[in-house]
């Protein structure tokens, strides 16, 4: 498969990923009645990527993540050279996830962008009022437990056809844990589109939500990496 068809699977692969769990965010959530809360939002992150795991797992791995891209060049799974495209073609899709997202969202009366739009943060921008501190931590723990998940489901000797599940369920907890936190990241590229349409708090926090996804990415990779270099 040539990397402008991969480069194409990942960037409609991450515009689902934003356009499903940041969309659940923002659409969905906090519904009169019906809200499908925290849980809600939780799954349809983890339902996106499972389902774009059997999509386009084949064509261009799925990685729909910076974070993930990342990790799977330093546990020797990705070359380097096709970094920066994969990575392009990543945040083009959640930026123009966002830019539908908008469009159907500002459609209701009374909708105001500027009260945050699905975006991560930290300190008063935290769901839950959590410190930069917290937030860092929580970001490189999580990111670095699903790249640890990434390899092991996807190893030869895992069982076959089932890496999706993992991968998909594993992202759901991991916004069952995060969301209180930062309103989970663990992507570069998801914190990156709602950001900018965010436009303000977003675009000033979003360089934790670069830094701290991709540093847990490359350690959580290259501790599989260490543990397991003798099998790969």
């Amino acid at each position: 498969m040539t990397l402008t068809k991969r480069c194409a699977a990942e960037l409609f692969g991450t515009f689902w990923l934003v356009f499903g769990g940041c969309g659940s965010a923002v659409l969905a959530a906090a519904f009169p009645e019906l809200g499908i809360g925290f849980a809600g939002v939780a799954l349809a992150f983890g339902l996106t990527l499972l389902t774009m795991c059997y999509a386009i797992g084949h064509i261009s791995g799925c990685h729909i993540n910076p974070a993930v891209t990342f990790g799977l060049v330093a546990g020797g799974r990705f070359p380097a050279r096709e970094l920066i495209p994969y990575v392009v073609a990543q945040v083009s899709g959640a930026i123009a996830a966002a830019a539908v997202l908008y469009l159907i969202a500002s459609g209701k009366t009374g909708f105001d962008v500027t009260a945050g739009f699905a975006s991560n943060g930290y300190g008063e921008h935290s769901p839950g009022g959590y410190s930069l501190t917290a937030a860092l931590v929580a970001e490189v723990v999580l990111t670095g437990f699903f790249l640890f998940i990434i390899m092991g489901a996807t190893h030869k000797r895992s069982p076959s056809g089932l890496a999706g599940v993992a991968i998909g369920l594993s992202l759901t907890l991991i916004h069952l844990v995060g969301i209180p936190v930062t309103n989970t990241s663990v992507n570069p590229a998801r914190s990156t589109g709602v950001a900018l349409f965010q436009g303000s708090w977003a675009v000033d926090q979003l360089w934790l939500f670069w830094l701290a996804p991709i540093a847990g990415g490359v350690i959580g990779a290259l501790i599989y990496r260490a543990l397991l270099a003798q099998d790969d």
